[in-house]
């Protein structure tokens, strides 16, 4: 068994979505061991940093919280395909070749693990592709890039896929992975409420990857 952390570390000048200085973390210590015999921070953090998942909540009106999302959906099988040629937009026609099936939680490997900063042109799921993937039925998207979805107005990419009860995972770090089958675990903090929530992302190898 092989443990692969996918989780994009949180710190001061890390890439964030659109280049947002709002959205920076800022870690801030109270108290510091040398001076006061304990260290003690506080942490203000967006809540769509880094590595994250998006509860239904951030789109639909009414959706449920992160507090509610099914952990079993969470530690699951799932397959990472490559699509690092791909510029623009991942369409249908991008994903038919993979044959994907109902109930596979797919991770999508771009030219968005190899950028240490954020790229407006960043790699995206389009509209189509999210119905394609909703009507088939898969239980989960993951991505690479900071958003699912880039310029498209009223956010079609994310609804789609929330009212089709699929999880979407955004801000993947997938630069070192090979395409294959894992077992990933993505725990969201329980915050109740939120519409999303960090989490620590990781793959575990458990058989062979195929090529």
């Amino acid at each position: 068994m092989k443990l692969y952390d996918i989780t994009i570390p949180i710190r001061a000048g890390m890439p964030v979505y659109k280049n947002d200085e709002a959205r920076q973390p800022k870690l801030t210590f109270t108290k510091k061991a040398e001076t006061d015999g304990v260290t003690s921070s506080t942490l203000e953090l967006d809540l769509h940093t880094g590595t994250h998942l998006d509860a239904p909540l951030h789109m639909l009106a009414g959706g449920s919280s992160i507090d509610e999302v099914s952990l079993a959906s969470l530690m699951t099988a799932c397959r990472v395909i490559s699509l690092t040629s791909l510029e623009g937009e991942i369409t249908p026609e991008t994903l038919i070749p993979f044959d994907l099936k109902r109930g596979d939680f797919v991770l999508f490997k771009t030219k968005n693990s190899f950028s240490e900063t954020f790229d407006q042109e960043f790699v995206y799921l389009g509209q189509a592709a999210a119905t394609y993937l909703a009507e088939l039925g898969v239980k989960g998207v993951g991505t690479d890039g900071l958003g699912i979805e880039r310029g498209q107005a009223g956010h079609p990419s994310h609804k789609v896929l929330f009212e089709a009860g699929c999880m979407v995972l955004e801000g993947l770090m997938l630069k070192y992975i090979e395409p294959g089958e894992y077992k990933l675990i993505a725990l969201p903090l329980k915050i109740v409420g939120a519409e999303a929530s960090p989490v620590r992302a990781v793959l575990v190898e458990e058989r062979c990857v195929s090529e």
